[in-house]
């Protein structure tokens, strides 16, 4: 079976080692250190171990971006500080592995919004994912599974 979609030129064998884009949701729950969930920490060690490459997309910057500024507006200054210093952490660690949005992933974005608008910001995730051939790691995977993206859900690992 080929990981090839209606929205993707992907032709790599789904079995075979999968390079992945962690999403938001899975990025936020390694921040717990020690009580994040047993799963996701487990996927991080196995791909550090296995050196099997992850990458983020600019969006997961942006998400990550806005949790800051929502707990800037709201007055929490010093959790705003960690969560920073936290984030500039993640993007100094993946600087060379955040991938961009470009006019081929826009196109495969665009596409993936209709008929279903929903969840606009996943969207731009799976296309990106769907042009450089990644499987998505993340819990939403109700968000994903439409757009014919390979999905990992460490949680239920």
């Amino acid at each position: 079976m080929w990981g090839r979609t209606a929205t993707s030129s992907a032709s790599k064998a789904i079995g075979e080692v999968d390079v992945y884009l962690v999403d938001t949701d899975v990025v936020s729950e390694l921040r717990k250190g020690e009580k994040a969930n047993s799963g996701v920490r487990g996927f991080f060690a196995t791909a550090s171990k296995k050196g099997i490459p992850l990458y983020l997309s600019v969006v997961t910057i942006g998400e990550l971006r806005t949790g800051v500024e929502r707990l800037r507006h709201r007055g929490d200054t010093p959790q705003a500080k960690r969560l920073e210093r936290w984030l500039r952490q993640i993007t100094t660690t993946y600087a060379d592995a955040i991938l961009p949005i470009d006019v081929d992933i826009a196109h495969v974005w665009g596409r993936l919004r209709v008929p279903n608008h929903e969840n606009p910001l996943d969207k731009q995730i799976a296309a990106t994912a769907l042009i450089h051939d990644l499987a998505v790691v993340t819990r939403n995977t109700g968000h994903f599974a439409p757009t014919g993206v390979r999905i990992h859900n460490p949680f239920e690992a």
